[in-house]
């Protein structure tokens, strides 16, 4: 093909797809679209004007070693307590099961009474009570 028809084909795809182009411009749908746009290029300007600002002070923040260190350490802040929470908790169950395969006897009575006893316990069971209260209260509800 010679660079001239090579040029022709390029010049008839350009002008087809301008003919596609104003078919598409023609369509009252189109139309109508195009008009409102029209109609809210001072919102749109606003809007972007809007995101550019956010996507500037996302970006300046995003790249600031101070505030990225400050947030760091807020996090860390915050994460400390309910680590070390879920350690104690992991390290208080490890400990039970470990006590619990080394004991063969069984709980009795005069055993459950004792338990009844612990402070720990009974916080555990109003806990349960109140908790197992408010479902009741919810499942009548949703009846």
């Amino acid at each position: 093909m010679s660079e001239n028809q090579q040029e022709v084909a390029v010049t008839q795809e350009a002008t087809k797809e301008s003919r596609d182009v104003l078919d598409q411009l023609m369509k009252p749908e189109v139309q109508q679209s195009l008009t409102v746009l029209v109609e809210n290029l001072p919102k749109l300007t606003e809007m972007v004007t809007l995101m550019t600002d956010a996507y500037d002070v996302a970006r300046s923040l995003a790249t600031d070693p101070v505030f990225i260190g400050d947030m760091k350490n807020s996090m860390g802040e915050f994460v400390k307590p309910v680590t070390e929470s879920a350690k104690g908790l992991a390290s208080a169950a490890i400990e039970a099961n470990d006590r619990v395969q080394t004991t063969d006897g069984s709980v009795g009575l005069f055993g459950l009474l004792k338990m009844l006893k612990d402070p720990n316990v009974q916080k555990t069971l109003r806990f349960s009570q109140v908790f197992l209260d408010i479902l009741n209260e919810r499942q009548r509800e949703s009846k």
